[in-house]
């Protein structure tokens, strides 16, 4: 025990630290930093639906959309300018608190969770994939189109204005200075993304470990022997939809508020492939295997970023950095699953233990 804590309490001073380091080279590396912890969040809550209950979703990215256009909309003057009932119910404008949005986010993508989820509950496997991956096309589609007859979501040109986030008494969106120091905003965000992450990861553990979590992994290694054993498949599969959906949808108001501005560009499909390719690259339902594959998966892009401008200029300029990095992505993850193909951090198998001793 004397072991973890001390594991633990190194861990959370490198983690507190790391943005104060990062900053030395470039608040660049900061928002990188940010940005994976965003991605962890989205991947821990997949993982409660592919790692747990075992449904591959592959439109996960529709509710991660669903959390940033509702705190888009709720924190701009989208509404107001294009509604005049609504401004002349709020003629400062809708500056709605974030501890309301938040909560309201969680609770819609939970709802659409469970909408999807209603319809699917028979199907398995790829037809189950296929089924989320249209629903996920369909939010952005929608989501890109809803600007006729009344402009809402301001079409493909997204939202912008979006009101940073006010927490504690503190400006999320502005330099903090205390006692002298300066404390950027992207690093303010951060630390605010890092206890979400802390507080999901708490969730996620008693989760695991709990009936509903046990329920969960009785589905995923068998549905048929599960329902015989007295298991309520049909609640236990929206319970997943919803709580997995819950996570993106807080996560999406996290991204609002970052950013400052939404769009449906960035709720592709590409990007539910690739919390997919997170959980499955760091270890299915392996918590710190999740967050292991989040990371590495969000940063690695990024960081490569810096290698591939050398590596064009040694080619004279005839590869396109952005398609080499992609390349150096892809041969960086086929290396890994050759090597892991069980993920980087894979769960240990349930009921094997260490070898006996042979005499």
């Amino acid at each position: 025990m004397r072991t973890k804590i001390l594991i633990f309490l190194l861990a959370a001073a490198a983690l507190i630290a790391l943005p104060l380091f990062a900053e030395q080279f470039g608040a660049g590396w900061v928002r990188i930093l940010a940005t994976s912890l965003l991605y962890v969040l989205l991947a821990l809550g997949l993982n409660i639906v592919v790692g747990y209950a075992g449904l591959l979703d592959l439109g996960y990215v529709a509710f991660y959309a669903v959390g940033a256009y509702l705190y888009a909309l709720l924190s701009s003057p989208q509404l107001t300018e294009n509604f005049e009932w609504i401004a002349r119910m709020f003629p400062n404008g809708l500056h709605t608190p974030v501890w309301l949005i938040v909560p309201l986010a969680a609770l819609l993508a939970a709802s659409f969770g469970v909408l999807l989820g209603t319809p699917v509950l028979k199907l398995r496997g790829d037809y189950l994939a296929i089924v989320t991956l249209g629903f996920g096309e369909i939010i952005r589609i929608f989501l890109n189109n809803l600007e006729y007859p009344l402009n809402i979501t301001n079409g493909p040109r997204g939202l912008d204005r979006i009101d940073g986030m006010h927490l504690f008494g503190f400006d999320f969106g502005k330099t903090l200075h205390w006692d002298g120091i300066k404390i950027p905003s992207v690093t303010l965000y951060y630390y605010l993304f890092l206890l979400l992450v802390v507080f999901s990861v708490l969730i996620c553990y008693r989760l695991e470990r709990s009936r509903i979590g046990r329920a969960w992994m009785a589905i995923r290694e068998d549905e048929i022997a599960a329902k015989a054993m007295g298991i309520n498949t049909r609640n236990m599969k929206l319970l997943a939809f919803g709580m997995g959906a819950t996570f993106g949808g807080v996560s999406g108001s996290m991204f609002a508020a970052f950013q400052g501005f939404v769009s449906p560009e960035s709720f592709s499909l590409m990007e539910s492939v690739m919390i997919v390719a997170m959980i499955v690259l760091g270890g299915l339902g392996n918590i710190p295997g999740v967050i292991l594959g989040a990371v590495m998966l969000s940063a690695l892009p990024e960081v490569l970023r810096y290698a591939a401008g050398p590596l064009q200029e040694m080619t004279g300029g005839r590869l396109d950095a952005s398609i080499l990095r992609q390349l150096l992505v892809a041969l960086a993850m086929i290396g890994i699953m050759l090597l892991r193909p069980r993920g980087l951090w894979p769960k240990p198998e349930h009921g094997k233990g260490a070898p006996a001793s042979t005499r």
